[in-house]
């Protein structure tokens, strides 16, 4: 039986029971006690039972035994009445205040993110959408886990993110893009959903198994993510540049200025020297606007910072100027290794990073558990007998595409203590290793996780937001409440932890200005720094 059938039960059960007292009381009252009572005097008493509240002056009335019984049924009806009231009115009514609502649908959404699927990747997402206070709904079927999500601070709604009504319901026609993040086949109806709704909005999805690309963008998803290969290409960019001594991932800001992260190699000339004694600035003409030291990112390093083996700068300057300080950088002992790049695994990352390396013209050597088709050596990455039989000590970098974060920051030890100078590059399946990585001797660490969230954010924004695998931000955003300031006025970096590396006037990118340059209302002000710092500018220039 429903609740409300039983809630209409229990009225009509009171107010017969109440009608039915109310008439024995004036007849009792009559016939035993020979007293009369209206019907509203009965009435009254038989309320005042009910909520045992008292009876007044008619108590001394009652003088029969028959009017006291039916006081007490009176009094044991009324307990009952209260009893039954907890469960069918209080009891409900107490957990509707006390239980979350989670949404199902969104009101006034406008160049919205629809997401549908809470992961790691979907999370960076949410994490860049915040710090550019851009608006967004994660669709989620299940509400109990919805609820979850609503008391973190999540913007959810419960909904079926397959179903046309809840697509709708999320403003899907309005929004900028779509995300679908569930599984291969529930990506793919997602995108036939949107494509039949909302034919112009951007769905992009992702698919584990990459063979299954195709049928994805059949049912209408404009970018179809696979987030090992974007691992993969990652890892290998990150590989050929000590072997190549080219910059990679070098974000251009205008056509004269790109900034990029360099970490210091062990063996460079930069180790163990300060910030200011090793005149970087004076030796290639790069600009260091920040700073990972052991794990920290520092925005504006002091003079007195200390460079060490694993530092990873961040520097800014023309092409000829980070081709300068990459060399700079890289160790001398390194820059004389060019044999192959060894790659442990041979898994979708690991023959994602063979292909890019191929396609660069270096050689390769594969290392993997089982023997298949493009594995040199087969044996256990972790093992030195089998790294020595790989000839690590003829390898340009060594890339652990490994498909568990434990055997990789065991794999990373002994690399470290085989090869003290080879460059370790490292693929990480869980954010919270990255650190482990790092000090088990990773020269380079990425996250699954970070790579495809960061990539969304800058498919979806375009060039408005420019992210590092680390997790620096470099924006673009207009003056805003600094116009008529100067830089010393504003005191960017001591308000908020960021860095200006470069104003926009008239189509024309400044980077090279004192503390007395002077914010015009039009200008727009490129500043680099961690996500949480770039979000508490983003406020000040409000």
């Amino acid at each position: 039986m429903s609740r409300r059938r039983r809630a209409y039960y229990y009225l009509g059960a009171f107010a017969a029971v109440t009608i039915l007292y109310t008439i024995a009381y004036g007849a009792g009252m009559a016939i035993f006690e020979n007293a009369s009572r209206t019907l509203t005097e009965s009435l009254l008493v038989v309320v005042q039972s009910f909520t045992t509240t008292g009876y007044g002056e008619d108590a001394a009335a009652w003088t029969t035994p028959q009017m006291r019984l039916l006081a007490i049924a009176m009094q044991a009806t009324g307990v009952f009445f209260v009893f039954m009231a907890l469960p069918l009115f209080v009891a409900p009514w107490i957990e509707q205040r006390l239980t979350t609502t989670v949404p199902d649908s969104i009101e006034d959404a406008d160049d919205h993110v629809v997401i549908c699927g809470y992961t790691p990747r979907t999370e960076m997402l949410i994490d860049e959408l915040r710090m550019l206070e851009e608006s967004y709904v994660v669709i989620e079927p299940d509400r109990d886990t919805a609820t979850d999500y609503y008391e973190e601070g999540i913007a959810v709604m419960h909904g079926d993110p397959e179903s046309i009504d809840s697509l709708t319901a999320a403003g899907i026609e309005d929004a900028r893009a779509l995300v679908a993040d569930v599984n291969d086949e529930v990506n793919a109806s997602i995108a036939l959903a949107v494509d039949q709704l909302a034919p112009e909005t951007r769905t992009i999805t992702f698919v584990e198994d990459a063979t299954l690309a195709d049928y994805h963008r059949y049912a209408g998803a404009d970018q179809v993510f696979t987030p090992r290969h974007l691992i993969g290409e990652s890892l290998a960019q990150k590989a050929t540049t000590a072997v190549t001594d080219e910059v990679s991932d070098a974000v251009e800001i205008g056509d004269e200025l790109e900034i990029v992260e360099i970490p210091i190699e062990a063996g460079s000339d930069l180790v163990g020297t300060t910030i200011g004694e090793s005149r970087i600035r004076e030796r290639t003409g790069a600009n260091v606007i920040g700073a990972w030291f052991r794990g920290q990112f520092v925005s504006s390093p002091s003079p007195a910072d200390r460079i060490n083996a694993r530092t990873v700068l961040l520097v800014a300057g023309r092409e000829p100027q980070l081709q300068a300080f990459q060399e700079l950088a890289s160790a001398k002992a390194r820059r004389q290794r060019r044999g192959p790049v060894l790659i442990c695994g041979y898994g979708e990352v690991g023959s994602t990073v063979k292909q890019r390396v191929v396609r660069a013209g270096l050689p390769v050597t594969v290392i993997d558990l089982d023997e298949k088709p493009g594995v040199d050596v087969v044996g256990d990455a972790t093992d030195p007998d089998t790294l020595e039989k790989a000839d690590i000590d003829e390898a340009s970098s060594v890339v652990l595409a490994l498909p568990d974060d434990t055997s990789a920051v065991f794999a990373s030890l002994v690399v470290r203590q085989l090869e003290p100078d080879v460059e370790v590059v490292v693929r990480a399946n869980e954010t919270d290793n990255v650190q482990k990585l790092y000090r088990a001797g990773a020269d380079y660490v990425l996250a699954l996780a970070t790579v495809s969230g960061r990539m969304l954010a800058s498919t979806i924004f375009g060039e408005d937001v420019i992210t590092f695998d680390q997790g620096v931000e470099v924006v673009r955003l207009p003056v805003g409440t600094l116009a008529g300031q100067s830089i010393a006025s504003a005191d960017i970096r001591a308000k908020t932890g960021c860095t200006v590396i470069a104003i926009q006037r008239n189509g024309e990118l400044i980077t090279d200005f004192d503390p007395t340059f002077t914010f015009e209302d039009d200008d727009e002000i490129i500043v680099t720094g961690p996500d949480d710092r770039v979000s508490a500018f983003t406020a000040l220039v409000e």
